[in-house]
């Protein structure tokens, strides 16, 4: 009698590779409980963060956003809870060929609008039911881009991955990523603005978190898992384009204040550099570089030569005195 195949899901495992494939399948069809993915709460915390910076960017008053709970839910259960309150964008994980859910209720798209458009909520919150404006709707289009580059990059410490917004949905139904009794990871965030409460949601279906098993069970330690690169990378590029003020200094002299209260127009100081002396470059007072004086096409130049180290000037200094 031949050893049969086995289904597990929509695969079929046969007798020769079931060593291998079985026990991970199991434990995949057995579901992932949020409890055994500590990362998952860790990149939500990052998500959370990282999306506030953005939003503060925006607008003069940035929203609390604070992580409310993170279970595990059947993705027709999920967006029952939110039919008729709430738009979902439907992003696609492009690495990961799937795609997860991103949803802001209606008090909070409203606020957010009011305030981009310089709210500052005294006025009394908008409650009719009704569907978005144009101006509306690209408002919370711009919302929802920002917040999936924010989990994109929330998800850096585990795979990579680029989200791209594909639609919005303001109803349920065409929000589906999959059956109805598919299971999910919804995470809940309560976010308040303008003394006003709304909430954001994320749905990621199971399927797309199995492969990522091993990297949300870790436990990494709080400097690596609390690191925004995103953040990093940008503070690099802003202090990189920061204007500073060099100063060239051939030679100083100390005179009395006597002898600078007799400077008249007209007065020549003698120095004593030559061309060959070296220049010291300075900014803001903070010796950096002795320098070589030049000259090109009629202007002065400086060539660096040497890194000016602090602590040796410092005895320098010290032993000449």
């Amino acid at each position: 009698m031949e050893p049969q195949d086995l289904d597990v899901g929509d695969e079929v495992i046969s007798p020769q590779n079931a060593k291998v494939d079985l026990p991970s399948r199991l434990l995949d069809a057995a579901g992932l409980g949020v409890d055994r993915l500590p990362m998952l709460h860790v990149v939500f915390d990052r998500m959370a963060r990282q999306y506030i910076d953005t939003l503060r960017q925006m607008a003069a008053t940035a929203p609390y956003l604070a992580v409310q709970s993170v279970s595990n839910e059947r993705i027709g259960d999920a967006l029952e809870q939110y039919e008729d309150r709430a738009v979902v964008a439907v992003l696609h994980a492009q690495e990961w060929d799937a795609r997860i859910l991103l949803g802001f209720d209606r008090t909070f798209i409203f606020s957010m609008v009011e305030v981009l458009l310089g709210g500052d909520g005294e006025e009394e919150p908008f409650l009719e039911d009704r569907s978005l404006t144009n101006v509306e709707q690209r408002l919370a289009y711009r919302m929802f881009e920002e917040a999936a580059t924010a989990l994109e990059t929330a998800f850096e410490a585990i795979a990579d991955t680029s989200l791209k917004v594909e639609r919005l949905e303001n109803r349920m139904e065409f929000a589906q990523t999959g059956r109805k009794s598919n299971p999910c990871v919804l995470a809940k965030m309560t976010a308040e603005i303008i003394g006003r409460e709304g909430e954001i949601f994320i749905i990621i279906p199971q399927s797309v978190l199995n492969p990522l098993r091993e990297n949300l069970t870790q436990v990494l330690s709080g400097e690596v898992a609390g690191r925004d690169t995103r953040w990093t990378k940008q503070f690099q590029q802003e202090v990189q384009r920061t204007e500073v003020k060099l100063t060239a200094i051939l030679e100083e002299q100390r005179m009395t204040l006597e002898e600078v209260a007799q400077f008249e127009v007209g007065l020549v100081l003698e120095l004593n550099a030559t061309p060959k002396t070296a220049v010291q470059l300075e900014c803001n007072s903070q010796p950096l570089f002795n320098c070589r004086l030049g000259q090109v096409a009629g202007s002065y130049t400086v060539r660096v030569e040497e890194l000016i180290e602090q602590e040796g000037e410092l005895l320098d200094d010290i032993l000449s005195n």
